[in-house]
């Protein structure tokens, strides 16, 4: 695989498009890897960094890698995502099973972070964890802390559920599409 360099924004305007539709998170403590599904995050400049700010609820296997190593892929389809990779990886936990395998998808080594790009989502943001912030949903207004932490939705429940989400902001230190080199699929 080849890794063709884009810009700021360029990621940008492919996150925003493919958010709702689901792109994938992965996060790696030794050699446990582990995507999710996430379908808020934003990109842009903070602290005059380029940064991911991508919202893992308390509850989360991922959110658990986080806190381990601190760097992190956005992982983002060209094409529609596919509906196993979304329903596996945004409703299954790594606690459990190895989500990349079951999906089919494959690891590509992260070129400046220990943490892989996946080689079904090519455009890939390699990130290093600059900041991290548990929000309180108390300081929501009431329509929005009732519809996404509703207190009587376990932490398991894969949609809204109770666990507030930490904001963690990444620093966005290479960013790229992937590409077969000739002969490659």
């Amino acid at each position: 695989m080849i890794r063709r360099k884009i810009t700021l924004s360029e990621a940008a305007a492919r996150a925003a498009e493919m958010l709702p539709k689901g792109i994938l998170l992965t996060s790696r403590d030794g050699d446990k890897v582990n995507s999710m599904v996430i379908g808020w995050g934003t990109v842009g400049v903070n602290w005059g960094r380029p940064v991911f700010a991508a919202y893992v609820r308390t509850g989360r296997f991922t959110r658990e890698l986080l806190d381990k190593n601190p760097e992190f892929t956005v992982n983002i389809s060209l094409d529609e995502p596919d509906k196993q990779t979304v329903s596996v990886c945004g409703g299954k936990s790594g606690r459990d099973m190895d989500k990349l395998s079951i999906c089919g998808l494959h690891t590509v080594p992260g070129e400046t972070v220990s943490v892989p790009a996946i080689r079904e989502f090519p455009v890939t943001l390699e990130c290093r964890i600059i900041y991290r912030q548990v929000q309180e949903p108390g300081m929501l207004p009431e329509a929005v802390a009732d519809r996404y932490y509703p207190q009587d939705k376990e932490s398991s429940f894969a949609g809204s559920n109770r666990d507030p989400h930490v904001t963690y902001f990444g620093e966005i230190v290479n960013a790229y599409i992937l590409e077969p080199e000739a002969g490659e699929k």
